[in-house]
């Protein structure tokens, strides 16, 4: 018989990873659940996303970031929980992780998932006490927050803060996988590797150093396949994983020839030491 698949509950679901994220755990065959402020949004493209969600068999459960309440109730229909919020709403995981901690009560009608037993003594009588255990995999996905050398702002928008996060995990002492995946497809190939351009360069780029150092650019699809993947594999808990295609390591001198070639055009390199 096969093993029963673990509940996953995606926050931040109709981002650009965490729709792929909700597709993905659905498409693997979780029972998935997405939290969103806004069950019958009225922007027709987030409508037609949420209901893409549940034409998957996807189920959506209204809930905030700022709403204790429906923060734990969503994490205790949960195994794990994984989150991809932006990059505003990183130091609110904290919320999460006191949900996640909250939510940790007497799950004895579920022996699928993780439990932990306390004996716990009541009077003269001792009682075995089911913790659930929830596994949280937060919105990390790009740099490694403990090892990066990141220069402001993105020090103190995204690693010091991700680094809290990670120590506010562990202080809890809840399960975890952190995911780390380098450029996303939807950020780092719009503008051929120019931080923060929407188009590609038509006469010249914009290079960051030399340009010779070597990163990793993943399809946000690849990311939340792999994402899911660990959510459900023991020997991810307490790891980082790390998605790193061979194919896909570049540097931006490597990406930027491979637009020439594309286009016939020779780019002039502007460099900013």
């Amino acid at each position: 018989m096969a093993a029963e698949k673990s509940r996953i509950l995606v926050v931040g679901g109709t981002g650009c990873l965490g729709r792929h994220v909700v597709a993905a755990s659905a498409r693997l065959g979780h029972p998935t659940l997405a939290l969103v402020r806004d069950t019958a949004p009225s922007d027709p493209a987030k409508a037609a996303l949420l209901k893409s969600f549940q034409d998957a068999g996807v189920t959506l459960l209204k809930g905030d970031l700022d709403d204790h309440g429906s923060l734990v109730s969503a994490v205790r229909l949960a195994d794990v929980v994984i989150s991809t919020v932006g990059v505003r709403q990183i130091p609110d995981q904290t919320k999460l992780v006191a949900a996640i901690e909250e939510a940790g009560n007497a799950y004895i009608d579920r022996p699928a998932g993780r439990c932990i037993v306390f004996p716990v003594r009541l009077s003269d009588h001792l009682f075995a006490v089911y913790v659930h255990a929830q596994r949280f995999l937060p919105s990390e996905f790009g740099l490694d927050a403990d090892r990066s050398e990141a220069v402001e702002p993105t020090r103190s928008m995204l690693t010091a803060t991700k680094a809290a996060i990670r120590r506010a995990v562990e202080a809890a002492g809840v399960p975890y996988t952190y995911v780390l995946a380098g450029y996303f497809f939807c950020y780092g190939l719009p503008g051929v590797g120019q931080v923060l351009a929407q188009a590609p360069p038509v006469d010249k780029a914009v290079v960051l150093g030399d340009g010779d150092a070597r990163v990793v650019f993943v399809d946000e699809a690849d990311i939340a396949a792999y994402t899911v993947l660990a959510a459900g594999d023991p020997r991810a808990e307490n790891k980082t994983l790390h998605i790193r295609p061979p194919a896909n390591t570049l540097s931006h001198n490597e990406l930027l020839a491979l637009w020439e070639g594309k286009t016939g055009r020779t780019l002039e390199r502007v460099h900013v030491p």
